[in-house]
């Protein structure tokens, strides 16, 4: 089953060309240990990060997201602190197939960066492929999330989903 998206928007990333890596600064992006990814997580943006996210917010940001090389520990240090999703006005080629791989949603949603206010409340229909905002009672289209991509999220990553469809044929 494809994850509830129904949160807060944690933090805006508008600028184009988002480099992922800065989320848990780059001197931290060959660090495996979580919790100390966890510490780190967003603390350039806001020290209280950590402490003021919840589970099922999501992150917001603009064109071209996580450009750079992607590495995975920016994503998993947010996943471990409750973010459910990134939806962003389109995402760099090789994050949005690294981190579809991890089986972590990731939306592309036209718009969003203009009408978007950190803490707004956002809700995403998988049926619909939209993004409503309850609050603004604003609603937008995303782009089509493909199925191949859907298949990774509700296995949650390639491993999965490899021992899934593996055993189905079997």
């Amino acid at each position: 089953m494809l994850p509830t998206i129904n949160g807060r928007i944690a933090w805006i990333f508008k600028e184009a060309n988002y480099d992922i890596d800065l989320i848990v600064g780059v001197d931290n992006i060959k660090t495996k240990d979580i919790e100390k990814l966890k510490e780190v997580c967003m603390k350039e943006y806001d020290p209280n990060f950590k402490t003021d996210v919840r589970e099922g917010d999501v992150i917001v940001g603009g064109e071209n997201f996580g450009y750079g090389h992607p590495h995975y520990p920016s994503c998993r240090a947010l996943r471990a602190l409750g973010i459910k999703a990134i939806i962003a006005e389109s995402f760099s080629p090789g994050f949005y197939r690294g981190e579809s791989t991890n089986g972590f949603p990731l939306i592309e949603c036209p718009g969003i960066s203009t009408i978007a206010n950190r803490w707004d409340r956002v809700h995403f229909n998988w049926e619909t492929e939209k993004l409503s905002f309850p609050d603004k009672d604003i609603e937008l289209p995303c782009n089509k999330v493909p199925q191949k991509t859907k298949d990774l999220i509700v296995h949650g990553g390639i491993i999965e989903y490899l021992k899934h469809t593996r055993l189905k044929s079997i």
